[in-house]
C-alpha cells in the first residue's frame, strides 16, 4: 500500500510540477488548478489548527511583494488603455501554485511521516526522469503519441509536432527546460551537502546517472537546460573539486562514480548517435553549440543568434512612459516583436515592474537562506537561474520556491520536518 502512496505521490508531484489539462474536462481546468483547490482548503485547515498568529511570515512578506508588482501592472494597464492583465494578477499565480505545491509537499509528509531537502528533490528527480524517458516513447513509438495527444493538452501539441520538438505530459519548451535546470542545481547541491548520499555508492552512481539523463534528454526537449547544467556542473566543480590542497577522500569518491557514470552514458550515447537517425538528429540539436564548435571552432546555435540578431527590442531611448511604466503588452508578444524576458517585462510594467520582480526573488531567495540554511547555495543559484533565464524567455520559476516555503510552513515544518539523518 505504501508502495502504491508513493507511487501516487509522484503522479501528483508531476501534475504540480508539469501541470497540463485533460482533453475531456472544461477549458482552463488544468492539473495544477485542480490541486490548488484541495492546497486551499488544506492551508485553512492548518491555520485553523495552528492559529493566523503563527502563519508563515515569509509567505506573508512574499504575498505583499507580490501584490505591489500586480498593482504595477494594474497601473500600466490603467494607463494604457489595455486589457492584458497577464502580471496584473500576479498574486492570484502565485497563490495558485503555493496552494498546488501545499497539496504535493502535504502529501508527501503525510506518507513518508517526514519531510526534508533530499525527499522533496528525491520525488522532482523521479519526476523529470519520468518525463524525459515518456517524451522519447511519444516520440519514437506514434500509439503512444496518439494516446497522448487524445486525451492530453499542452495547448500547442500541434505546433510541438510540426516543428518536430520533443514533448512529455507537460513537459515541453522553455518552461519544460527552466524546470529541468532547477532541478539538476538542486542534486549538484545535494551531491556536495549531504554526506549520507555521498557515502552510499549506489545511491550516488544512480544520482549521477540521473543527473546526466535530464541534462541529456532535457536538452533535447529545450536547451534552456544547458543553463541549469552548467550552473551545476560549475558548482560541483568549485565545492567538490579535487585540486584543491587538501583533497577529501569524498570528493574524490564523487568524481570517481561521476565519471564512470559520464563513461557509461556517453559510450550509449556515441551507439546510438551512430546506429540510429532520429537519435543522431536529437543530439545534434540538444548539443547544437557544442557540434558548431567542435566542427566550425565557433560556439553557436541557431536559437541564440536569433535571439542576439532580432530579439534585443527596447522601447526608443525617447519613451520615458514605457521605460518607466510600460506598454500592458505581455501575452501577445509579437506586438512588440521579442521574447527575452526582460525586453518584455520592460513593455509591461517598466523598470518598476522589473525592480519589483527582481526584488520578489531576491527576497525569496533570501528568506529560503535563512530558513534552511544548511542549502543556502540553493537559493542563491536559484536567483542566478531566474536572471540568467530572462536573457532569453519570461518563463517564472515561482514554482520551485512555492516547494520550499510549503516545506518551511509552520504547520507542516514542525510536524514533520527533520534533518537528514
Amino acid at each position: 500500500m505504501k508502495t502504491v502512496l508513493i507511487i501516487l505521490a509522484g503522479i501528483v508531484t508531476s501534475f504540480f510540477y508539469f501541470p497540463f489539462e485533460f482533453t475531456f474536462l472544461p477549458v482552463g481546468l488544468n492539473t495544477k488548478i485542480m490541486m490548488a483547490v484541495v492546497g486551499l482548503l488544506l492551508i485553512a485547515y492548518h491555520i485553523i489548527k495552528m492559529g493566523v498568529a503563527r502563519f508563515s511570515r515569509e509567505i506573508i512578506i512574499a504575498s505583499l511583494i507580490a501584490v505591489l508588482f500586480s498593482l504595477t501592472g494594474l497601473l500600466s494597464m490603467d494607463y494604457n488603455n489595455s486589457n492584458d492583465s497577464a502580471y496584473a494578477s500576479y498574486i492570484i499565480s502565485m497563490w495558485v501554485w503555493l496552494a498546488a505545491s501545499y497539496t504535493v509537499v502535504t502529501f508527501i509528509a503525510v506518507i513518508h511521516q517526514k519531510l526534508n531537502f533530499r525527499l522533496v528533490v528525491d520525488y522532482l528527480v523521479v519526476v523529470c526522469l519520468s518525463q524525459c524517458v515518456l517524451a522519447l516513447v511519444i516520440d519514437f513509438v506514434p500509439a503512444v503519441k496518439v494516446f497522448v495527444d487524445r486525451y492530453i493538452d499542452l495547448g500547442i501539441n500541434e505546433f510541438l509536432t510540426e516543428v518536430n520538438r520533443l514533448y512529455g505530459m507537460g513537459a515541453a519548451l522553455d518552461v519544460a527546460g527552466i524546470r529541468f535546470s532547477a532541478v539538476l542545481v538542486m542534486m549538484s547541491i545535494l551531491l556536495v551537502k549531504d554526506e549520507k548520499l555521498r557515502e552510499n555508492q549506489k545511491e550516488l552512481f544512480l544520482y549521477a546517472i540521473a543527473f546526466l539523463v535530464i541534462g541529456g534528454i532535457g536538452n533535447m526537449i529545450s536547451r534552456t537546460t544547458t543553463v541549469g547544467l552548467t550552473l551545476s556542473l560549475g558548482y560541483l566543480v568549485f565545492f567538490a573539486n579535487v585540486i584543491q590542497a587538501n583533497i577529501k577522500v569524498s570528493n574524490l569518491q564523487l568524481w570517481k562514480i561521476i565519471l564512470l557514470a559520464v563513461l557509461i552514458i556517453a559510450t550509449i550515447s556515441v551507439y546510438f548517435y551512430n546506429t540510429n537517425a532520429e537519435v543522431y538528429k536529437l543530439l545534434r540539436f540538444a548539443f547544437e553549440g557544442f557540434f558548431n564548435w567542435i566542427e566550425t571552432g565557433e560556439w553557436r546555435t541557431d536559437s541564440t543568434d536569433r535571439l542576439n540578431n532580432v530579439m534585443w527590442i527596447w522601447p526608443d531611448a525617447d519613451d520615458y512612459e514605457t521605460w518607466i511604466i510600460g506598454k500592458a503588452t505581455f501575452s501577445n508578444w509579437h506586438a512588440v516583436g521579442t521574447d527575452i524576458g526582460y525586453c518584455r517585462f520592460i513593455f509591461y510594467s517598466g523598470l518598476i515592474g522589473l525592480s519589483i520582480f527582481t526584488f520578489f526573488f531576491m527576497y525569496l531567495s533570501y528568506a529560503l537562506w535563512r530558513k534552511f540554511p544548511v542549502f543556502k547555495h540553493l537559493f542563491l543559484l536559484l536567483f542566478v537561474l531566474a536572471l540568467i533565464n530572462w536573457l532569453k524567455v519570461a518563463t517564472d520559476i515561482f514554482l520551485v520556491y512555492a516547494l520550499f516555503l510549503s516545506v518551511g510552513s509552520p504547520y507542516l515544518y514542525h510536524k514533520y520536518y527533520v534533518e537528514e539523518e
